[in-house]
């Protein structure tokens, strides 16, 4: 693959987030970029403005006609998302008529292969941590490119350029295990926070999953570093870290305070007193552990480390506080696993104690919610109160008997129900709330501002 020889990308699927960053990072270099993707949402408006040709019909007639010119063939580029449907009559067009055709990862394993390149792999916690690590790189001065997995807020962009003159400058990247993805890499540093069974659509059992981030952790290079969560069984060229036993590096004295948490950091490369992130959540105080790890093996000075933590906002759906006031507080996030609702939800406890939580729960496809009924059943039996939507798809067809009801049926707590999205903002509109979560990873996110708009209304009516 020669990436200097292209001048036009076309993207099936860009409005995907790993996607929407390759495509960002192609129009940096000047080239022409068009696309598809099934709907349109708040960041397919972005690359539109950012100068992006997209539609949402899947038709050829409606690929932009430079892209369909043959003349232009060995000029253009079509990278696809492996979500896309093996029958869509664009991508199967490129194949038929002898496209030059790659899969986003195949793509970002070619970026980052003559960079060095720190990646962030982790059934949980790699969106938060890669980009707690981009931002410390960023405000030390070293410096980054950054594909990430989320909109971090501090720069408002899924993807980050580094500087006209730091070029060679690290490359950061989210390791992405979903249809084995991130064996397209072989990165100078990896990170590795968790390996939770998942995707088990595509790895069949929690070993096969595992054998596959061991298969990564081989191809960091002899002369990197791998970090991982201690007891995750990494111990070859590795450092470990933990929040909760001894490792290589561990946060220690943890404390809350005005809703955030407070730590010490003390490991093989020397302790940093008194870090606070500026973001609650435990499983964060994980995550960026983990990157002053990352940040100390590179070499940057402690006093900036803690400096840039205090500085970080975070990433847009990842604990996003998005409204607070004395009676009511509203958090967002992307939690779509049992593990990750556990995680959220503890937090939430810890920081609002004696408070009644809500929490609004999209499960994530159907073979998740098969795989992981009982799992999510347990987690959501946390929250106070209970609302499921429908399952969202994404990629997949329906599954016969899998339905949201079957994570109600198992929920343990009396207040559980099931409403549609013009149910849940009137319920809103309707009910007071103390504590309110949305959680999930489908098109969930199209209830946030709604939601917080509500609530603004309501404490300006109070007012």
């Amino acid at each position: 693959m020669d990436l200097k020889k292209y001048r036009m990308v076309y993207f099936i699927g860009i409005g995907g987030i790993g996607m929407s960053a390759l495509a960002r990072y192609f129009k940096s270099l000047g080239l022409e970029i068009s696309g598809y993707d099934r709907v349109s949402t708040s960041l397919n408006d972005e690359l539109e403005t950012e100068g992006m040709k997209i539609h949402f019909e899947d038709s050829i007639n409606r690929i932009p006609v430079s892209i369909i010119d043959n003349t232009n063939r060995d000029q253009v580029l079509i990278i696809y998302t492996p979500a896309i449907p093996s029958n869509h009559s664009e991508l199967n067009y490129f194949r038929n008529n002898n496209y030059q055709i790659y899969k986003r990862s195949e793509v970002l394993g070619e970026i980052t292969k003559s960079k060095f390149s720190i990646a962030v792999a982790g059934t949980h916690g790699k969106t938060t941590t890669s980009s707690i690590i981009a931002h410390i790189l960023k405000y030390s001065g070293k410096d980054c490119t950054a594909f990430l997995g989320g909109i971090t807020k501090n720069y408002n962009s899924n993807f980050l350029l580094a500087n006209k003159g730091n070029e060679n400058s690290p490359v950061v990247v989210e390791a992405d295990e979903y249809d084995k993805s991130f064996l397209t890499l072989h990165p100078d540093i990896a990170v590795i926070t968790s390996m939770d069974a998942d995707h088990l659509d595509i790895y069949g059992d929690k070993n096969m999953l595992e054998e596959n981030y061991r298969k990564f952790s081989r191809q960091v290079k002899s002369t990197g570093k791998l970090f991982a969560k201690q007891g995750l069984g990494f111990k070859e060229n590795s450092y470990s870290y933990s929040i909760n036993t001894d490792a290589d590096f561990k946060a220690k004295n943890i404390e809350i305070n005005n809703h955030q948490y407070v730590f010490d950091v003390e490991g093989i490369l020397g302790s940093i007193n008194g870090l606070s992130l500026g973001l609650p959540g435990i499983h964060n105080v994980e995550n960026a552990l983990a990157a002053t790890a990352v940040a100390q093996y590179l070499g940057i000075e402690n006093n900036i480390i803690k400096e840039a933590l205090k500085s970080y906002s975070g990433v847009k759906r990842r604990f996003d506080l998005r409204f607070c006031s004395e009676e009511t507080v509203y958090i967002d996030d992307y939690a779509h696993h049992p593990e990750e609702l556990r995680a959220c939800i503890q937090s939430v406890k810890e920081l609002y104690p004696n408070r009644r939580i809500t929490g609004i729960f999209q499960p994530h496809l159907f073979t998740r919610t098969r795989d992981f009924v009982d799992g999510f059943a347990k987690s959501l039996s946390m929250l106070d109160e209970l609302i499921l939507m429908n399952i969202y798809p994404a990629r997949e067809l329906s599954i016969e008997g899998i339905t949201s009801e079957i994570i109600l049926d198992k929920v343990t707590i009396p207040n559980k129900r099931i409403l549609s999205d013009k149910e849940i903002l009137k319920e809103i509109e309707n009910t007071k709330t103390d504590v309110l979560l949305t959680l999930g990873a489908g098109d969930i996110d199209k209830l946030v501002e709604p939601i917080e708009h509500i609530l603004k209304d309501k404490a300006r009516v109070k007012i």
